[in-house]
């Protein structure tokens, strides 16, 4: 019953669309949640976390408050115009299509690593359009830089992408020793995002100067400083390994309390997607009746072959397989499924920062590879249309190559330290 259930569930959280029932990923996560409960597969003390035994808590709580937090410093960055001043900046600097490109990758990719990389493909693509048009620009090349950018940065830090949220929850990694050994795979993939659209869009991408001149945002400082300086305070909390989830929640707490501002915080709050964090509680429930009947340890099992032999092999072998469920089931459900096989790896470790590379760049693969590519080109409908195919022959290369290069090096780090 339970892989029934998750079957079931996989069918829209997968976006295939059927004629009936009519749900989306968030519905037929929902529905696939009670029925686990129904089902008896899991008991509502378990959805609720009433158990002193963490085994048998479903939902990952602090994965949801860590999401909460950062969605809401995120917010107050947004209404102190900080994403359109620093995407104005980036794009005053830029004085040749090619340098616009570099422009928009580096700054995608340098504020996903420290926030969700969701919200910052929502608040650049549409500055990024206005500029294109106004420089009479083909807007495909820049939209593909600010997602696979964002997707590439994001693998950074524990903060990045919820993947890496719930690695974090299921590993217990320190944070500074995350960043240590994820820094250098993010910046080797940024690069390649930029040198692969470069020579993709070499035709359509000349050397000619031109000026950009993008309306300076009214930036309210006050507010700015205060969100900047407790961000910073909240990161540095991670570094000394103080707790994640409630790290950021009171960050958010400060900026509500010291911000003075004619609007409540009840509109920062009211503004958080709290759809996004349903559906990361029922896709929990999902999981964890998954696993609790044990088909995820049989769907290991399945899998294993391809993971036995020397570490080596099973780290290939392993990484290979993340690339591609990243794919097939989307990047987050697999990673929730796949936490209870990492503790089981010759190296734990290099298990948890492989999961975190493969899930992420997994996204680059495919136009529907992550929400942070759907954000962007649902913004853009209307502007610039991408074909799946089209996507495909750009996401190819990159992503592979990228891949392979993160990996390489994680494999170098783990043998040098």
């Amino acid at each position: 019953m339970a892989l029934a259930i998750f079957l079931f569930t996989y069918v829209f959280i997968a976006g295939i669309r059927l004629p009936f029932p009519r749900l989306d990923r968030p519905g037929g996560a929902l529905v696939g949640a009670v029925l686990m409960v129904v089902a008896g597969v899991v008991a509502p003390s378990e959805v609720f976390n009433y158990s002193s035994d963490p085994a048998r808590h479903a939902v990952d709580m602090d994965t949801l408050v860590l999401l909460l937090g950062m969605m809401l410093l995120a917010d107050y960055l947004s209404q102190a115009a900080f994403f359109r001043a620093a995407g104005a900046w980036a794009l005053r600097k830029a004085h040749t299509p090619r340098l616009l490109l570099v422009a928009v990758a580096i700054t995608s990719a340098f504020l996903s690593a420290f926030l969700v990389n969701d919200t910052i493909c929502l608040m650049l693509t549409p500055l990024v359009l206005v500029v294109v048009e106004d420089a009479r620009l083909p807007p495909i090349p820049y939209l593909l830089a600010v997602c696979m950018a964002s997707n590439s940065g994001s693998v950074a830090t524990f903060t990045g992408n919820p993947q890496n949220m719930l690695i974090q929850g299921a590993s217990g990694l320190p944070y500074a020793q995350f960043v240590a050994y994820m820094a250098l795979p993010a910046v080797l993939s940024t690069a390649v995002v930029i040198a692969g659209l470069l020579f993709v869009f070499r035709k359509e991408l000349s050397h000619e100067r031109f000026d950009t001149h993008p309306p300076a945002p009214p930036v309210d400082r006050p507010l700015l400083g205060l969100t900047l300086v407790t961000i910073l305070g909240v990161v540095a909390a991670f570094f000394i390994g103080l707790p994640m989830s409630w790290s950021a929640l009171a960050g958010a707490a400060v900026v509500m309390t010291l911000a003075r501002r004619s609007e409540p915080p009840r509109k920062a709050i009211e503004r958080v997607d709290y759809v996004l964090l349903l559906f990361f509680a029922c896709l929990f429930v999902v999981v964890y009746g998954v696993n609790k009947a044990g088909w995820a340890d049989d769907i290991y099992r399945v899998f294993s072959p391809l993971m036995s032999g020397p570490p080596w092999r099973e780290t290939l072998g392993f990484a290979g397989l993340t690339l591609v469920a990243s794919n097939l089931f989307s990047n987050v459900p697999f990673v929730m499924l796949a936490r209870a096989w990492v503790p089981t790896l010759h190296d734990p470790v290099l298990g948890w920062h492989v999961l975190a590379l493969g899930s992420t760049l997994a996204g680059n693969l495919t136009l529907v590879g992550s929400v942070a590519n759907l954000i962007v080109f649902e913004a853009a409908r209307g502007k610039a249309e991408l074909s799946f195919l089209g996507y495909l022959r750009v996401g190819i290369p990159i992503t592979l190559i990228s891949f392979v290069l993160g990996l390489a090096v994680l494999l170098a780090e783990h043998a040098l330290f």
